[in-house]
């Protein structure tokens, strides 16, 4: 009889415990789970012109609405912001210019990651540079394309 109730007290236990564990599953919930985030490398360069290895013209070609992870590695041109900034690397509507909403980041020299999330809205982009970088600042670009 005693082995009875804490056989009941231990299953009792455990589905306190295994309970919420399985409910925030997100499969659990009928959700499927995140894919991981795409990794794209560039290189902010001292030349001040965006690189990506393998490409003559960088650009970034993404799937609307993927999560990706920008890992930018900049490297110091010729000025230098009073917040120590070395680059930017903003996203503009390709047809007036406007800025894309949590697209906008300023880099330090060295390696920095950026979690986000690509535009819902597929076409064409523009990557622009936000610091004053050199005399070649304005040509610090490249194309950025989101595909449905």
């Amino acid at each position: 009889m005693r082995a009875n109730r804490m056989l009941v007290k231990a299953r009792r236990i455990l589905a306190c415990v295994a309970m919420p564990a399985a409910l925030s599953c997100p499969c659990a919930a009928g959700q499927s789970p995140q894919p991981a985030a795409r990794v794209i490398e560039i290189l902010a360069d001292h030349d001040s012109r965006y690189k990506m290895a393998g490409q003559k013209q960088p650009m970034i070609t993404v799937k609307a609405g993927e999560p990706i992870t920008l890992r930018i590695t900049a490297k110091k041109a010729k000025n230098v912001n009073r917040d120590g900034a070395i680059h930017g690397f903003t996203l503009l509507h390709a047809k007036d210019r406007s800025p894309v909403p949590d697209w906008d980041f300023l880099l330090k020299p060295g390696v920095q990651e950026f979690s986000v999330t690509a535009p819902g809205g597929p076409g064409e982009y523009l990557v622009v540079c936000t610091v004053i970088c050199s005399q070649d600042h304005e040509g610090m670009e490249m194309k950025f394309v989101v595909r449905p």
